[in-house]
C-alpha cells in the first residue's frame, strides 16, 4: 500500500488543477481497494451542502449537479462527526438517504473518511462496493492517509479560486488561511509578486573544461558582477536601514570574497578540469548539503544565503542576468519566494514594499531581522501555501499572528483595513506619551525598558521613551561575523550601546546559542536542540569565549558604570555559582590593567521550569532576576514557538505559564530580589497588565510595543488590575483567559490600543 500511496500522490501532486488530481485520486483508489466505487465531495462552507466533484463508477452526469445537506445521509455523518464510518449495509443505516441521480443504489458497503485541513472539513471521500462486507483496517487506514494528502490539495484549490471555476461558479472567491511564523509585526494588503532565483544550480552538468584558465577568468568576471550586484542592492536599502543592520551585506560580500568562495571554485575548476557552472554548482552544493543536514534552524538558514549568492553567480555565468532586468512590482507589492534573502528586498523600490512571505526559514533568519528593522510585515515558514499559484492575487500579511490571507473577502479587507489605519493613527496618539512615566491612575510607578540586539533597536527604542534595557541579546553582533569576535571588537560594539542609554542601566545577556540560534563557524548539531547545548551550557563549557565576553562588558562600562549582566538557561545552582567565579575572575583581571570599574550586577533568567522551583537559592545568590516568558511558556508547554503547525498550542495566557509566573514574582519577593520580564508577553498590553499586578517589578519589551503597553498602564488603576488578575488565575483555559482580559481592556476603552485577540 505504501507504494501505491506514493505513487498517487506523486500523480496527484503533477496534476495540473484540481479537477484533474481529483479525478486521479478516485480513479486510482478505487483501482488500489479494488472497489467498485470512489467518490469526492467537496464541503460548500457558504451553502453548507457537500457536492459530488468527482466519482469513479457512479453516474458520471451527477459531477457538480448532485448534493447533500450539512447533516443528510451517510456523507453528512462523516463530516459531522470528523470520523470515518464504515458499514456493510448502507442502505439500512437510519442515516441512508438515497440520490437517485448517482445510481447508487446497488450499492451495500460503504466507507467514508472526512477531508480535514486545519481544523477545517474540506469534504468527505466515499469507498462502496455492492458486496457486503466491512472495510478492513488496512483499507481504512489507506483512505484515511490519502485524504490528508488530499486536504493540502484542496486547500491550495481553494487560494488560488481553482476550485470556483471547477465548479463553474461566478462568486467571489473564497479566502483561505495559511499559518507560518510572525517575522515582523503589522498588517499589510497588497498584490502578490513571486520572486524566483534567476537560475537553476540543481540543474548544472558537469562539462569538461577546453581552458582551465579561460572558466577561470569567466568565473572571476561572474564573481565581481555579483559582488557588484550585491553592493547595489545594499545601496538600494542603505536609505531604510543603519550600519549595523546594513552589515548584513558585508556577511554576503565577504561569502564572495576572493579567498573564500572564490577561491574553492578556482581550486575545483583546476583540479577537475570542470567549467565554471559544474564548479560552481559543486562547491556551493557540498555547502548546501552540508548546513541543510543540521538540526538548528539559524544554520539550515545559511544554506539559503549560499544557495542564493551561488544562483546570481550562475546567472552572470550564463550570461541571464535577471536580477539586472527591470521588474514590473505592482505599487503595493507583497513580495513572495520560497526563501526570502536579505538581497531579495533590495530588488523592491521601499516605497512599493506593503509585505513580505517565505515559504521557508525563521523569525531568526537575515531577512526577518532586516524586515523587523523596515517595519515590514512579514510572515515566515509557510509551508503549505501554494506560492507559485499566487502572483498577481490579492492577500493580506498579518505579521502579528504570522498568518496570510489569500483572495480575502470584502469583509475581511476591511477588517484588517480598518487595524491598519488604527495602527498609522495609533503611532501618532502615542509619540505624546514619550516621555512620560508608565503609572497608572493610582500613582504605581513600573518601569519600562526594551529589548534590543542591533544598534537600531537602541536609536528606536530611545525615541519611544525607554527607560533601560533589560535584555540585550550580545549573540546578534556573534551572528554578523564569519568567526568570534575579538575582546576588543566585542568591547566597542558593547560601549556603544552603554553610551546609548547612558545612565539608564543595559543588562547584557550572555551569549546564549544553541535552540534555534547558532553560529555559522560554530555549528552545533543536535537532534533536539532546544534541550541541549545552549545558553549558559555552551559558555560554561567554553570559559575563554565566557571570559573574553565578560572582559569585554566590564571594560566597555568604564567611566558609564549601566552594567547589568545577565545569566541565560540556569537550571541549577551549580551553574549559577561557576558563572559567578568566572565573573569575578574577570573583574580582577580588567582592574589589573588598569581599568577603573565597578562589579557589575548580575543576574539569571528564569526560563527553565526547574529554575521556576529554585527561586530561593537562585535569588540569593544573584543581584536579580529576570524571567524569559518565551522560553519559560515553550518548555512549559512542550511547543517549539517557531513551528508553524503547533503554533495554535503556544499560548502565553495558558494557565499553567500565568502560575508560573505568579509563583516566580512571589518568590522573589519574599527574599527581596527584584524580578522582571523580558519576554514578549511584557509586551503585550493584557499581558503587560496581568504581569504588574501580580508585582513585577520592571517589564522589558520590544520598542515597538513600548507606547501601547504605557498608554494602557497610564489608563488602569492598580487595584482594577489586581482585581482582573485574581478572576484570570481561577479560569482554566487560555481562549478563555484572553477573551476575558480582551474585553475588560475594551469596556477599559483600550480597544484600540490592544487590536485584534492574538
Amino acid at each position: 500500500m505504501l507504494d501505491i500511496l506514493r505513487r498517487i500522490v506523486q500523480e496527484v501532486s503533477s496534476a495540473t488543477d484540481l479537477s484533474d488530481a481529483l479525478n486521479v485520486v478516485v480513479a486510482r483508489i478505487r483501482e488500489a481497494m479494488h472497489t467498485e466505487v470512489c467518490s469526492v465531495y467537496l464541503f460548500d462552507a457558504d451553502s453548507k451542502r457537500y457536492v459530488l466533484m468527482a466519482t469513479e463508477g457512479l453516474n458520471p452526469e451527477a459531477v457538480g449537479r448532485v448534493s447533500l445537506s450539512s447533516s443528510q445521509g451517510l456523507v453528512g455523518l462523516v463530516g459531522s462527526r470528523e470520523e470515518p464510518i464504515n458499514v456493510d449495509n448502507a442502505p439500512a443505516h437510519p442515516k441512508f438517504h438515497f440520490l437517485s441521480e448517482t445510481g447508487e443504489d446497488p450499492f451495500l458497503s460503504f466507507l467514508g473518511v472526512p477531508i480535514i485541513h486545519h481544523k477545517r472539513l474540506m469534504g468527505v471521500m466515499v469507498v462502496q462496493q455492492r458486496d457486503s462486507r466491512q472495510f478492513d483496517e488496512s483499507e481504512e487506514a489507506f483512505l484515511v492517509t490519502m485524504s490528508a494528502q488530499l486536504a493540502g490539495v484542496i486547500a491550495h484549490a481553494e487560494a488560488t479560486g481553482n476550485i470556483l471555476e471547477m465548479s463553474g461558479h461566478t462568486k467571489e472567491r473564497r479566502s483561505t488561511r495559511f499559518n507560518g511564523a510572525p517575522g515582523a509585526p503589522g498588517v499589510g494588503i497588497g498584490t502578490v509578486y513571486v520572486l524566483s532565483p534567476p537560475a537553476d544550480l540543481s540543474g548544472v552538468v558537469d562539462r569538461e573544461a577546453e581552458s582551465a584558465d579561460e572558466e577561470i577568468q569567466r568565473f572571476d568576471a561572474a564573481l565581481q558582477a555579483s559582488r557588484d550586484e550585491v553592493r547595489a542592492l545594499a545601496a538600494k536599502l542603505s536609505g531604510e536601514l543603519r550600519p549595523e543592520e546594513m552589515a548584513l551585506f558585508d556577511v554576503y560580500l565577504s561569502m564572495l570574497d576572493d579567498n573564500a568562495l572564490g577561491a574553492e571554485v578556482r581550486t575545483r575548476i583546476r583540479e577537475t578540469n570542470n567549467w565554471a557552472q559544474g564548479a560552481l554548482r559543486q562547491v556551493v552544493m557540498q555547502y548546501v548539503g552540508h548546513f541543510q543536514l543540521m538540526e538548528d534552524v539559524y544554520l539550515r538558514e545559511r544554506a539559503t544565503d549560499i544557495m542564493d549568492l551561488g544562483t546570481r553567480i550562475l546567472a552572470h555565468l550564463q550570461g541571464s542576468d535577471a536580477h539586472a532586468q527591470e521588474r514590473d512590482f505592482p505599487a503595493d507589492c507583497i513580495l513572495v519566494s520560497e526563501e526570502l534573502t536579505p538581497a531579495m528586498l533590495g530588488e523592491v523600490p521601499a516605497s512599493k514594499l506593503r509585505g513580505l512571505v517565505s515559504v521557508k526559514g525563521s523569525s531568526n533568519s537575515h531577512v526577518a531581522i532586516l524586515a523587523r528593522a523596515m517595519g515590514v510585515p512579514t510572515v515566515m515558514g509557510v509551508v503549505d501555501v501554494p506560492y507559485t499559484q499566487l502572483h498577481g492575487l490579492e492577500v493580506i500579511v498579518d505579521g502579528y499572528r504570522g498568518q496570510i490571507y489569500s483572495s480575502p473577502t470584502d469583509e475581511l479587507r476591511e477588517q484588517y483595513q480598518a487595524i491598519y489605519d488604527e495602527e498609522q493613527a495609533l503611532q501618532q496618539d502615542l509619540q505624546i506619551l514619550r516621555d512620560l512615566p508608565a503609572e497608572t491612575r493610582d500613582g504605581y510607578r513600573i518601569p519600562l525598558w526594551v529589548n534590543t540586539g542591533l544598534i537600531t533597536d537602541a536609536v528606536r527604542s530611545l525615541d519611544r521613551g525607554a527607560e533601560g534595557v533589560g535584555l540585550y541579546r550580545t549573540e546578534v553582533p556573534f551572528m554578523m561575523k564569519d568567526r568570534f569576535p575579538s575582546e576588543n571588537e566585542q568591547q566597542k560594539i558593547y560601549r556603544q550601546q552603554l553610551e546609548t542609554f547612558a545612565p539608564a542601566p543595559v543588562t547584557m545577556r550572555t551569549l546564549d546559542i544553541g535552540g534555534d540560534k547558532s553560529l555559522t563557524y560554530f555549528p552545533i548539531n543536535e537532534a533536539n536542540p532546544f534541550l541541549g547545548w545552549r545558553g549558559i551550557r555552551v559558555t560554561l563549557d567554553h570559559p575563554e569565549i565566557f571570559l573574553v565576553q565578560i572582559r569585554a562588558m566590564i571594560k566597555a562600562s568604564e567611566g558609564l558604570n549601566n552594567l547589568r549582566v545577565m545569566l541565560p538557561m540556569i537550571s541549577s545552582v551549580n551553574e549559577v555559582d561557576e558563572a559567578l567565579h568566572l565573573i569575578y575572575r574577570a573583574h580582577a583581571e580588567v582592574l589589573e590593567e588598569g581599568f577603573d570599574v565597578e562589579m557589575p550586577q548580575v543576574g539569571v533568567m528564569i526560563e527553565v521550569p526547574a529554575a521556576v522551583y529554585q527561586i530561593r537559592d537562585l535569588g540569593q545568590r544573584v543581584d536579580f532576576l529576570s524571567v524569559g516568558s518565551n522560553d519559560l511558556t515553550q518548555y512549559l508547554l512542550a511547543v517549539d514557538r517557531n513551528n508553524p503547525r503547533v503554533a495554535d498550542l503556544y499560548q502565553a495566557f495558558h494557565p499553567a505559564v500565568l502560575n508560573a509566573l505568579k509563583q516566580i514574582a512571589d518568590g522573589a519577593h519574599a527574599i527581596g530580589k527584584p524580578v522582571s520580564v523580558c519576554g514578549e508577553l511584557a509586551g503585550n498590553p493584557m499581558g503587560a497588565v496581568l504581569l504588574m499586578a501580580m508585582g513585577y517589578d520592571m517589564l522589558s519589551m520590544n520598542a515597538t510595543n513600548l507606547p501601547k503597553v504605557k498608554s494602557v498602564i497610564r489608563g488602569v488603576n492598580m487595584a482594577w488590575a489586581k482585581d482582573l488578575m485574581q478572576q484570570v488565575l481561577t479560569l482554566e483555559s487560555a481562549p478563555v483567559i484572553s477573551a476575558t482580559m480582551q474585553l475588560a481592556l475594551e469596556k477599559a476603552g483600550f480597544g484600540r490600543i490592544i487590536g485584534p485577540a492574538r
